[in-house]
């Protein structure tokens, strides 16, 4: 697709980007549950042109004060799973059209997640499927809060409404696992999932039931799928071919800063290259390996102290730093101020 008519891009924020087909979901729900969406998109300055436009995009973060907003504004806390009732396979782009029309409902939940690329980029990792145990799952930037819950539930019920629609079966779950804790919420998850939801999980996943992997797809259309899918490889294309060696880099590092930081050699495997070889790419670049760790600890530092209410040892540990005063050390290095005082600023600005 052609992007002439975007929307103008602002910064790219490093904890991640989601396409408006998101938001125009999310509206559609809270609009349902009785919020005054006119003023909300007013509120976060969303006009209609930019909510129209597929492919506008606003940051992770933006999206979760907006999701936090509409949630105290219609007082349902599981508005996540309503948004997910409410999507349909276009919300998700060509990716949702490409799936729907695929032969079984496997193969589109597969397509689906495939391209996930071509409207989200999340700084946690891309969601995963896994045929072979016929599982998904979808990484959320954490530490787990009142504004992200939604963003856990929105996704896995998406999922399960769009295996819903394209099987137009209701019961198509094994079971749900969800990273954060319960929220009082259990029975009402159970009876919307229709199956097993474990809190405090390892990952946030859904297991799709046997007989509805291999079910055929209502909408199968294969020389329609094969044209969608070509179109959504194309896309991707584009997308990686902008990338350069130091964006592949700082792409993998991102997810992998988790209370460590990963070396040179763990992401030149992942890339498939020799570390040596990498260097020297990267050096033809203009940069090195330690310099994409800084810069990334940099971007996502200020990230999440300007757009995220957590904790300081918490951002430590998710930037892989070995404790807090290494994190503050790194941080007056960056911005000349502590971490502290440059949120105290941020906030003092906004209000």
């Amino acid at each position: 697709m052609s992007n002439q008519h975007a929307a103008p891009q602002t910064r790219r924020n490093s904890l991640g980007d989601i396409s408006v087909l998101y938001v125009s979901a999310l509206l559609r729900a809270a609009e349902a549950e009785g919020a005054n969406i006119a003023e909300l998109a007013a509120r976060f300055q969303l006009d209609h042109q930019t909510v129209a436009s597929p492919e506008a995009r606003i940051s992770i973060p933006r999206f979760m004060r907006l999701g936090h907003a509409a949630i105290r504004e219609t007082g349902n806390p599981a508005l996540g799973l309503r948004m997910g009732a409410l999507s349909r396979p276009v919300d998700a782009g060509i990716a949702g059209l490409a799936g729907e029309t695929a032969d079984t409902a496997g193969a589109a939940i597969s397509t689906l997640i495939r391209y996930t690329l071509l409207t989200s980029r999340n700084s946690r990792g891309v969601p995963t499927i896994q045929a072979d145990i016929r599982q998904a799952q979808f990484h959320s930037i954490r530490p787990y809060n009142g504004f992200n819950y939604f963003v856990v539930d929105s996704v896995l019920a998406a999922w399960t409404q769009f295996l819903r629609t394209v099987t137009g079966r209701y019961d198509v779950l094994e079971r749900v696992t969800i990273e954060y804790r319960s929220t009082g919420h259990d029975e009402l998850f159970d009876s919307w999932f229709r199956c097993p939801v474990q809190f405090g999980a390892p990952a946030n996943t859904i297991t799709v039931r046997p007989d509805i992997w291999q079910s055929e797809s209502l909408q199968a259309q294969p020389a329609m799928h094969e044209k969608l899918a070509e179109l959504c490889e194309r896309e991707m294309q584009q997308i990686r071919r902008g990338w350069t060696m130091a964006d592949r880099v700082k792409n993998l590092l991102t997810p992998l800063l988790r209370g460590e930081t990963p070396g040179l050699e763990t992401i030149a495997r992942k890339l498939g290259a020799a570390p040596w070889t990498l260097q020297r790419q990267l050096a033809a670049e203009g940069t090195g390996f330690r310099e994409l760790v800084d810069e990334t600890r940099k971007q996502l530092a200020r990230d999440y102290i300007r757009e995220t209410d957590s904790s300081l040892a918490e951002i430590a540990w998710l930037l892989g730093f070995a404790n807090p005063a290494a994190f503050h050390k790194a941080y007056r290095r960056w911005f000349s101020l502590s971490p502290g005082e440059h949120r105290k600023q941020i906030r003092s600005a906004s209000q």
